[in-house]
């Protein structure tokens, strides 16, 4: 940990450079972000790092480049926007490790704008919080790696080792951004995620797959409805059966260290369901796509075979979809959790820097969501610190994040760039 007076100074810089900082956040939240659609955040951050003196580096996702890999998940939309953006800090002579410091671009969609308390991507500042789809997630975390790397300037150092800032798109459907990265060739001694992780840090993280499930029925007129098949209620037998699977993996949860005490980490959410073409018409057709969490160590395929079992199993035992099984289509998420390991020099670094701006140790927990932490852990095996600011109703309406909670990560951020890649006078 550098000495007293270089902490107070860094410190410093960051409270003189916070007022600029939301100010940059409030700008990238002004862009809807949502998938397809980053390009133009992406330009904006790029030719933020540009100006800070970093190498530029921007491409677009190439899905055949990353597709044989492990960590690929499979996508059936277009990648034309699909823009990654690194700036590279690289220091006249080397004497500290090296750090990728990552975050996400891309945002969820925001729901019915009218439950919204202002638009969504007009941020507001009230009460000590910044609103707007994408403050909390993350991009308050993107501006805090930058203005973290501002403030050590600011103070009158530079760091003593490599840092690679990685602004990444479809960390919300795929993590394939990320990954890319990795297979472009970026790797560092270790990686730090801001993401909103209310002032804690991410111990084990659950892996995520996406799937699509479609269901033939019988169309018929509803006054002879019972010669049919309706294929919305076969959809929802369906997914009562998963619901089962749902429950039986809960219930193995305490075969799974740090997971014991989660009173529902796997969770199964049906996100999109649609069907039929006439009221009046048994629905001949109905598909709904799902969300489901699988705990670390499982493999992303071993998951997917019990899911289709799940649904053959189903389908064998009812009279109409026995003969008419349903079709299921993995797309989107395919990712696999990861445990960070106690005891690494990584998150010894965090500890003690998050101690001298909180005034208190550093806790861990763990979340069942999906991180693109799994990317350094699982194929880099690099550690990955996935810790952030406290936040509200992320994927909600009205998401926010704490300005005093920001200010935090940032200072913490600033001190364990110092720390762990060491600094230099320029």
């Amino acid at each position: 940990m550098p000495d007293q007076t270089t902490i107070d100074r860094i410190l410093a810089a960051v409270d003189e450079l916070f007022d600029e900082q939301i100010a940059f956040t409030q700008a990238l939240v002004r862009f809807p972000s949502v998938r397809g659609a980053e390009h133009t955040a992406q330009d904006f951050i790029h030719d933020a790092m540009r100006a800070r003196g970093l190498a530029m580096d921007r491409w677009t996702v190439d899905v055949e480049a990353i597709r044989h890999h492990p960590g690929f998940s499979p996508v059936a939309v277009s990648y034309e926007n699909a823009i990654n953006v690194v700036g590279t800090f690289r220091p006249d002579r080397q004497t500290g490790r090296s750090l990728i410091l990552n975050g996400h671009m891309d945002v969820v969609p925001t729901g019915p704008l009218e439950h919204w308390t202002a638009p969504p991507f007009e941020p507001r500042i009230a009460d000590g919080w910044l609103y707007g789809r994408g403050s909390a997630d993350m991009k308050a975390g993107l501006a805090a790696n930058l203005f973290a790397f501002d403030a050590i300037r600011r103070a009158g150092f530079r760091p003593a080792a490599p840092i690679y800032f990685q602004s990444v798109v479809e960390e919300e459907c795929t993590g394939n951004g990320a990954l890319a990265c990795l297979v472009r060739g970026y790797q560092a001694d270790a990686a730090l995620i801001p993401e909103p992780e209310d002032d804690k840090l991410v111990r084990a993280n659950t892996g995520v797959l996406w799937f699509k499930v479609r269901v033939e029925g019988r169309p018929t007129h509803t006054r002879v409805m019972g010669e049919g098949a309706n294929a919305i209620d076969a959809a929802y037998r369906v997914i009562a059966a998963l619901r089962e699977l749902e429950a039986r993996w809960n219930d193995e949860r305490r075969e799974h260290r740090h997971f014991e005490d989660l009173a529902h980490p796997i969770n199964l959410n049906i996100g999109r369901i649609e069907g039929g073409d006439w009221a009046s018409s048994v629905p001949a057709w109905c598909t709904f796509e799902a969300r489901i969490a699988i705990y670390p160590g499982i493999t992303a395929e071993a998951a997917a075979e019990e899911i289709r079992a799940c649904i053959r199993q189903a389908a064998s035992g009812d009279a109409f979809l026995g003969n008419h099984p349903p079709a299921i289509e993995f797309h989107g998420f395919f990712a696999e959790g990861y445990v960070l390991p106690e005891g690494t020099e990584a998150e010894a670094t965090l500890a003690r820097s998050f101690a001298t701006v909180h005034s208190r140790s550093l806790e861990s927990f763990v979340t069942p969501g999906y991180l693109d932490a799994r990317v350094f852990m699982l194929y880099a095996d690099t550690p990955c610190l996935v810790y952030g600011p406290v936040s509200e109703d992320i994927h909600g309406y009205d998401e926010r994040v704490s300005l005093d909670s920001v200010r935090r990560v940032t200072k913490t951020i600033a001190l364990f760039i110092a720390d762990w890649c060491g600094l230099s006078r320029p």
